[in-house]
């Protein structure tokens, strides 16, 4: 945990906070604060700061927050996704948030198993704390727009032109041509990069992809498990 995330309703008037449970536990036993140390603090959605251990109770840390930095600038990456098996969607949350990602739209394919949807990681009561996890992580604040589209031809032939207008629309396709680093946008422009279950994209999913403006790109000759192929593919459209 690089920074300590709150709720805006948990910082008081005058800047004062009460940390409990997880978050005290670290500031104690990993941290090993005492009063008058400083650590980060942020605020979910809002500004980051830092703050100083003003006391310590039996399980509780008190805090005094000064907050005056905006949250990382934007990455202006959008990650369409067909949904993965549940337990890999369980172990890409933290990590998508870490990314700093805008937007993380999870989708069907004809290779996404129906029983997918019905994994309690969809729930924003169990992905939500995992996101808050990547932001510390990650010292931001800015939590990525979380979207479900179950059915992936609708979504694209009626939704994808409005949604991702002015965006560099990508789609990574082992058997593509042109390699992802030659065709990525430059630094700040929009991107929207999509990423097929571990099958693949049908050749129809490709044809639809690209009739609305997706390029094929290729990350390599290997075939890797979604979990490493989306942290390895949105690393490299980052570091452009």
């Amino acid at each position: 945990m690089n920074r300590i995330l709150l709720e805006s309703a948990e910082v008081g008037a005058d800047g004062r906070v009460t940390l409990k449970d997880r978050q005290a536990a670290h500031v104690l036993q990993v941290l090993k604060s005492r009063p008058g140390d400083g650590v980060r603090i942020g605020v979910i959605d809002g500004l980051r700061g830092s703050a100083q251990v003003t006391s310590i109770e039996p399980g509780a840390v008190q805090l005094s927050c000064t907050l005056d930095t905006p949250p990382l600038p934007s990455t202006r990456t959008t990650l369409l996704l067909a949904l993965p098996r549940p337990k890999v969607l369980h172990r890409l949350w933290a990590p998508l948030a870490s990314l700093g990602l805008d937007r993380i739209i999870l989708t069907g394919a004809a290779k996404v198993e129906r029983q997918y949807f019905e994994t309690h990681w969809l729930t924003p009561e169990a992905y939500h704390p995992l996101l808050i996890e990547g932001l510390e992580q990650s010292g931001d604040t800015r939590l990525p727009e979380v979207t479900l589209c179950r059915r992936f031809k609708p979504f694209i032939e009626d939704e994808a032109d409005t949604c991702f207008a002015g965006a560099t629309r990508l789609v990574c396709h082992p058997y593509a041509e042109k390699p992802l680093a030659a065709v990525l946008p430059a630094h700040g422009h929009p991107v929207v990069i999509a990423i097929g279950p571990e099958g693949g994209w049908t050749d129809y999913e490709i044809g639809l992809l690209q009739e609305h403006g997706f390029a094929c790109a290729s990350f390599g000759e290997r075939t890797l498990r979604t979990d490493t192929a989306v942290q390895a593919i949105l690393g490299a459209v980052l570091a452009r």
